[in-house]
C-alpha cells in the first residue's frame, strides 16, 4: 500500500506550505529541488501533531536522519549531531498504526517503503507480532559520492563496498547504478532486497538512471535473485546490497566466474573483519590453514602452520567506506589477502575528497593481520597447533628417523573418515609405499575431514594423546587424498588444470549429444576456465554445490532455457 492522501483538516500539502515551511527546504538539506516533495511523502505519513512538529524544526539542526517512534515514548528526530524530542506527548499504539497504514507493505525483513521514493520504515514487533515501534529513515539520492572511486568503477573491475551502517554504503550503490548504466551506457541489473537502492513500487527511482531493478520476495531469495539475473537478463553490471550469507557469497562468486562487473556491499567494516569471518570470507578466496615442509619454511622465514588464500577473490578490489569524504582502497585484492595472511599487510590507498578543491590521495600503513584466532577457526590442514602434534609431517617422510612403525620406508595411515577406496586408488596412481591401518595405534598419522576433526571423536582424541599428527582434509574426494600424498612424499603434483579442461571438452560432446553433464568439482580459476570453454561452444553451464565440492553442470542446447 503507498502513502494515502492526508485527512482532512491535516496540514499537509506542500500547496498548502510552500518551500517546506520555515524547517526543511532544498537549500537547508543541500540536495536537489525535488528533495522537499520526497521528504514530503514521509512526513505526510506521521500523525498531524507529529508531522507540524518536524515541519517547524530549525534549520541548525542539521539533516533529518530518522524519525523514530517507540511505544510509550516520546517521539524523536534524529541527526548527524544527535537528537530532538519532537513532542512531550508519549507515541501511542494509535500513532503507530496511522503510519504504518499509510506506508508500503512490511515484508520479511520488517521493512517498509513509500511508492518512488527512497525512504525506509523499519518496524520493532512484540511476541504477538504487533508493531511496538518504527523507525522512518530519509532516503536520499545524493550524487557526486562516486567520484572518490569513479576510475575503479568504470573500469570494468568488481568492486567491494564495507563500513559501518549510515555511512552511504547503499548510496554509493545507487550512484554506481546510475553512472555505469547512464554513462557507461552498459546493462545493469540491481537486486534490491529491501528496496532501498531504488525504492518501494514497481516503479524503480530515478536515483538509478536507466539500470533496470529487480525487486527480491523474501531476504532469503536474495541468492537465487542474483543467480537469475545473470541467467535470464544477460547483465553486464550487477548491482547487490548487504551480501550476507554463504549461499549469497557462493552466488556472487558464480557471477564473477562467468566475467560479469559485480558492485556490492557486505557485513563488515575493514579488510580484517572479512578475513575472519568464516561465513563471507570465500569473497577473498577463502582461507585454510596449511603446514609448510621444514626448508619452505625456513625459506619463508614462518612457523610451519600458515594461512593461505584458496581461490581467486570474487572482487577485484574492495573499499572501506570511513565517512562521506574518506575511503581506504585496497587493490589488487587477491595481492593485498595474500600479503595480509603473511602477516605483512601492504600500505592501502586512503582517498579523501575536498568539495570545492578536488581530492587528494596518500598511502597508509594498515595494522598487522593478527591471525591467532582464525588460524584455528580455519584449521583445515594439519599443524595447526604443534604443541598438540608434537610429530610434523616432515619426520614421516622416507628413510626419516621419526617414523614410529614404518617398515622399510613405508607411512603407516589410519583414515578416518576419510574413505579407503580414494585412498588406495590415490596410492595406485601415486605408487607410493603407504600401508593403510584399521587402528589408531598402529598409524604413524591419522588423516581425517574438516567436520569430524571438529567433533573431536574418540579416535581423533586418542591421536592427540599418543602424539600422533593429524591430517585434515576439506573434502573426501581422491583429488584432495592425492594432493595431501603429495605434500608428504614431496611429490611434483601434476597440474590439474590440464584434466578439468579435458573433461570439459569431453562434456561439451556429450552436451551436444543433448545429455546434462555434470563435471568433477574444480576451483574457482579452473572453473572461470571451464565456462569459457562451454560458451565459446554456444551451451550454457552453470555451477552448482557449495565449496570444495562447487562444480560446473553443461546444458544441452534443448535444455539451456
Amino acid at each position: 500500500m503507498g502513502a494515502s492522501a492526508p485527512a482532512p483538516g491535516h496540514a499537509r500539502s506542500p500547496h498548502e506550505q510552500p518551500g517546506g515551511g520555515p524547517g526543511l527546504t532544498a537549500a537547508d538539506t543541500g540536495l536537489g529541488p525535488s528533495f522537499p516533495a520526497e521528504l514530503e511523502a514521509l512526513i505526510g505519513t506521521l500523525p498531524a501533531h507529529l508531522y507540524q512538529a518536524v515541519r517547524n524544526l530549525p534549520p541548525e539542526s542539521g539533516d533529518l536522519l530518522e524519525i523514530v517512534l517507540d511505544l510509550g515514548r516520546e517521539p524523536e528526530a534524529r541527526f548527524e549531531g544527535g537528537e530532538v524530542i519532537l513532542s512531550p506527548t508519549v507515541v501511542t499504539s494509535e500513532d503507530i498504526a496511522y503510519v504504518a497504514t499509510r506506508v508500503g507493505a512490511f515484508g520479511g525483513d520488517n521493512r517498509a517503503g513509500i511508492a518512488r521514493t527512497l525512504h525506509r520504515i523499519s518496524a520493532i514487533r512484540n511476541r504477538a507480532g504487533e508493531i511496538v515501534g518504527l523507525t522512518c529513515r530519509v532516503g536520499r539520492a545524493v550524487t557526486g559520492r562516486v567520484e572518490i572511486i569513479r576510475d575503479i568503477v568504470v573500469s570494468g573491475q568488481s568492486l567491494l563496498l564495507l563500513g559501518k551502517p549510515g555511512v552511504g554504503k547503499t548510496t554509493m550503490l545507487r550512484e554506481v547504478a546510475r553512472i555505469l548504466a547512464d554513462e557507461s551506457r552498459k546493462r545493469v541489473v540491481v537486486v534490491d532486497t529491501s528496496n532501498e537502492i531504488a525504492g518501494d513500487g514497481d516503479v524503480p527511482h530515478p536515483g538509478i538512471g536507466r539500470a533496470r531493478r529487480m525487486q527480491v520476495a523474501r531476504p532469503e531469495l536474495q541468492h537465487g535473485v542474483m543467480i537469475e539475473a545473470v541467467e535470464n537478463h544477460m547483465p553486464e553490471v550487477i548491482v547487490i546490497d548487504e551480501i550476507g550469507t554463504e549461499l549469497e557469497a557462493a552466488a556472487a562468486r558464480t557471477i564473477a566466474e562467468r566475467g560479469v562487473q559485480l558492485v556490492g556491499t557486505a557485513h563488515g567494516n575493514s579488510l580484517d573483519n572479512l578475513l575472519v569471518n568464516p561465513t563471507l570470507n570465500d569473497l577473498l578466496g577463502g582461507i585454510q590453514t596449511v603446514t609448510l615442509s621444514d626448508e619452505e619454511a625456513r625459506r619463508r622465514g614462518t612457523q610451519k602452520s600458515v594461512l593461505e588464500r584458496m581461490a581467486p577473490p570474487t572482487f577485484d578490489a574492495l573499499v572501506e567506506i570511513v565517512d562521506r569524504h574518506r575511503v581506504i582502497v585496497h587493490m589488487p585484492l587477491a595481492e593485498v589477502v595474500d600479503d595480509a595472511l603473511r602477516g605483512r599487510p601492504r600500505p592501502a590507498q586512503m582517498r579523501e575528497s575536498h568539495p570545492g578543491r578536488g581530492m587528494t590521495t596518500r598511502l597508509v600503513e594498515p595494522p598487522p593481520f593478527d591471525d591467532r584466532g582464525s588460524r584455528e577457526l580455519f584449521a583445515g590442514e594439519p599443524g595447526a597447533g604443534q604443541q598438540r602434534r608434537p610429530v610434523s609431517l616432515a619426520d614421516l617422510a622416507p628413510g626419516h628417523d621419526g617414523a614410529r612403525g614404518g617398515v622399510g620406508g613405508e607411512t603407516s595411515i589410519f583414515p578416518y573418515g576419510v574413505s579407503r577406496v580414494y585412498l588406495e586408488q590415490a596410492l595406485r596412481e601415486l605408487k607410493l609405499p603407504v600401508r593403510i591401518q584399521h587402528h589408531v595405534d598402529d598409524a604413524d598419522l591419522v588423516l581425517t575431514l574438516k567436520n569430524y576433526y571438529r567433533r573431536q571423536d574418540s579416535p581423533l582424541r586418542a591421536a592427540e594423546a599418543q602424539g600422533v599428527p593429524i591430517s585434515v582434509l576439506r573434502s573426501n574426494t581422491v583429488a584432495q587424498v592425492r594432493a595431501f600424498l603429495a605434500r608428504l612424499y614431496n611429490i611434483e603434483p601434476e597440474d590439474p588444470t590440464d584434466d578439468a579442461l579435458r573433461e570439459v571438452r569431453e562434456g561439451i560432446e556429450r552436451a551436444r549429444q543433448g545429455t546434462a553433464v555434470e563435471l568433477s568439482p574444480q576451483n574457482a580459476y579452473v572453473r572461470r576456465l571451464q565456462h569459457q570453454l562451454v560458451e565459446e561452444s554456444e551451451l550454457v553451464a552453470r555451477s552448482t554445490g557449495k565449496e570444495p565440492r562447487r562444480r560446473l553442470r553443461i546444458y544441452p542446447a534443448s535444455q539451456a532455457s
